[in-house]
């Protein structure tokens, strides 16, 4: 602090010069009174004396009023207004609006901060108040769950869980947008602020991350299996076929039945051992899936691309088939693992047909309002049985009599390592195929 600061302003001493002569008069009324009574002279010491009382009264008046208006202002954030040029406080209000003014500047860049950070985040955050209603929001809220109503009640799939929650808590729910299915994570913190009781909301998608995982646990199945079994299997095949070659023509039993019983045995054991070794050979297309070679490609020529090869097999069964789109969707893809995703659905939807009166194939290319690219694949099938759904795209599970269960799980397995998934939409009157790219 300066000398200049420490020494008394003119407002001071202005107040010390009345207070000194209010004084002084009042000395002066009190002397004259005592010696000659009251005169006119001490009345108009009086009427000074007054004067100067209710000018000092007016000033320590104006500066209080004038004080309450700058702190009321700064309490109501304009830090605009300032005491008079020579007040005593004049110095530390300079200071005080200075420290204001870069909170506020600290504060407005901390909210800009944490608003663009939650604008780039992938995962939905939502606050919602006592009364369930959403007072904020970030942009991956609506990308993830759709637009959001005012009130959460309006989801009661997470109404539930939300407004039962008391403290903190974590949670999966299952989670149905228009006719996609997801799984969400949703975690929920309770906390008070200003007073209010608030829950701060989180939410992200696990459904490709868990479709992922049982990819990856089919994978190391298929791999520990496919090794048990070949290591048992080639001796067997090798015994087997080296046994047949052994027995001699005039080799005699008892029993010629006897005869014919041991050679069925060996040809039925290297028969065994050959289907097994086929069998395992498709293990090895699931658990040896290259990763794709991924370029940009045009999914509308892929499809046409697909098309063609079934176009003669159409024509002569009678199959009607159509190709819906409005535009092309360029994509980072492996163009010969989605062209077989398109084979092995496309080999489904015929078989689907064939025992029908009516049989159309129609294949729709369209975008959602996440900025996914599916397409769809119908037929005037019977559809799937609600029953098989559910297993439908288990490694090896099959319906069909000659069937090898691979097709539905490999092709989910090659959309998964893309980003996006194979689902089957269960609705009315058939239900269809989805392949999603993210």
């Amino acid at each position: 602090m300066s000398f200049n600061q420490l020494m008394p302003n003119k407002d001071t001493f202005s107040l010390v010069r009345l207070l000194i002569a209010l004084i002084t008069l009042a000395v002066l009324i009190g002397l004259q009174w005592s010696q000659d009574g009251i005169t006119a002279l001490i009345v108009v010491m009086l009427i000074a004396a007054i004067g100067v009382f209710f000018t000092i009264i007016n000033q320590f008046l104006n500066q209080q009023h004038q004080v309450s208006t700058v702190l009321t202002a700064i309490a109501n954030g304009d830090t605009s207004l300032g005491l008079s040029h020579h007040h005593p406080l004049q110095t530390k209000l300079k200071e005080v609006n200075q420290k204001l003014k870069h909170s506020q500047t600290l504060a407005q860049s901390q909210s800009h901060y944490l608003q663009t950070l939650l604008s780039h985040l992938d995962i939905a955050i939502f606050v919602v108040g006592d009364d369930g209603q959403i007072n904020q929001k970030n942009p991956a809220s609506e990308r993830l769950l759709g637009a959001l109503p005012k009130n959460i009640a309006e989801l009661p799939a997470l109404a539930e869980c939300i407004n039962g929650s008391s403290t903190d808590r974590k949670l999966v729910v299952d989670w149905k947008k228009g006719e996609q299915q997801d799984r969400l994570s949703v975690q929920i913190t309770c906390v008070v602020i200003d007073g209010k009781a608030l829950k701060l909301v989180s939410i992200q998608s696990i459904y490709l991350a868990l479709q992922a995982k049982e990819q990856q646990a089919y994978k190391m199945l298929t791999k520990v299996l496919t090794h048990e079994i070949a290591n048992s299997i080639t001796p067997l095949s090798s015994l087997s076929q080296t046994a047949t070659t052994l027995i001699p023509d005039t080799l005699v039993f008892d029993d010629l039945e006897d005869k014919h019983d041991l050679a069925l045995a060996l040809d039925t054991i290297a028969n065994r051992t050959r289907h097994l070794d086929e069998f395992i050979g498709r293990f090895r297309t699931m658990s040896q899936l290259p990763a794709p070679k991924l370029k940009i490609i045009s999914l509308t020529e892929i499809v046409q691309r697909s098309l063609k090869l079934f176009e003669h097999q159409w024509q002569q069964q009678n199959i009607e088939f159509l190709f819906n789109y409005h535009k092309d969707y360029p994509l980072m893809a492996d163009s010969a693992q989605i062209e077989q995703v398109l084979i092995n659905l496309l080999k489904n939807a015929t078989e689907a047909v064939t025992a029908q009166t009516n049989k159309q194939i129609q294949l729709t290319l369209q975008q959602n309002s996440q900025a996914q690219v599916s397409l769809d694949i119908r037929d005037s099938g019977t559809g799937v049985p609600e029953h098989v759904v559910e297993m439908m795209f288990v490694p090896f599970f099959t319906t069909k009599p000659k069937g090898s269960g691979i097709g539905l799980s490999l092709s989910r397995q090659i959309m998964i390592q893309h980003g996006g998934d194979l689902t089957y939409i269960s609705s009315q009157p058939q239900g269809y195929f989805r392949l999603l790219f993210s």
